[in-house]
């Protein structure tokens, strides 16, 4: 399947093939919440960002990427109700353990009832099978806000592949278009927005892509210039 960064609420996943990783996109839920399997290609292991709703499907999407139900984690990128609302049901069926950034941890845990079994501060990698995920914090949006990066190989064959490029799975803190709501609090917006050009726009190259919690993906490319243009609106 080409990937195409679109999926709708209640449809087939949008599948990415990459050296080492397949991702799957799904939306799910009446937020149409972006929910992201990624499979390590050679191990088999299985995380997932965001669950979010609908947690059949998603544990569909856990059988359509290994063939059984083994996931390893699931990251939630943020305490707010619509990015957990399958994470108690995934986790009795899965037995996953649950990452989360360490100042929503708590929020996370209370909501879902489930234990936040990892408490993730910027910079920390998570491993799953032979794959290695960057934790950025992305304060703003929610204190407690993550990303998570994937850097591919030096060596590619797939044809969709880029040698070195990065892949960023961003939650509510950066869309296309600007950087997640920070409810008119501008200390909250400045801080989104210093930790999102620092931490993603300054480090990371144009062919980036960003995998957003709702909505298309895009890249750090087609987002960039745009950065003046959100200091000045202030959102």
């Amino acid at each position: 399947m080409t990937y195409e960064g679109v999926v709708q609420a209640g449809g087939p996943s949008d599948v990415r093939v990459l050296d080492e990783v397949e991702i799957r996109k799904v939306s799910v839920g009446t937020m149409d919440n972006n929910a992201y399997l990624l499979t390590c290609r050679r191990a088999g292991a299985q995380l997932l960002v965001d669950a979010a709703d609908e947690p059949e499907r998603l544990l569909e999407l856990v059988r359509e990427g290994s063939g059984s139900a083994r996931l390893d984690t699931v990251v939630t990128t943020h305490r707010h109700a619509d990015h957990l609302r399958a994470l108690r049901s995934v986790i009795a069926v899965t037995g996953a353990s649950v990452a989360a950034g360490a100042d929503d941890a708590d929020a996370i845990s209370d909501a879902a009832d489930v234990p936040v079994t990892t408490r993730l501060q910027d910079g920390d990698t998570i491993v799953v099978g032979h794959l290695t995920l960057e934790v950025v914090a992305l304060r703003g949006h929610t204190p407690g806000s993550v990303a998570l990066v994937y850097r591919e190989p030096s060596a590619v064959s797939e044809p969709d592949a880029v040698a070195g490029r990065a892949h960023v799975f961003t939650g509510d803190s950066l869309f296309p278009g600007g950087v997640g709501a920070t409810r008119g609090d501008a200390d909250a917006f400045a801080q989104l927005l210093s930790d999102v050009t620092e931490r993603i726009f300054d480090r990371l190259p144009d062919e980036t892509w960003v995998y957003p919690g709702h909505g298309r993906d895009t890249t750090l490319g087609a987002e960039r210039p745009a950065l003046g243009e959100w200091i000045t609106r202030g959102w």
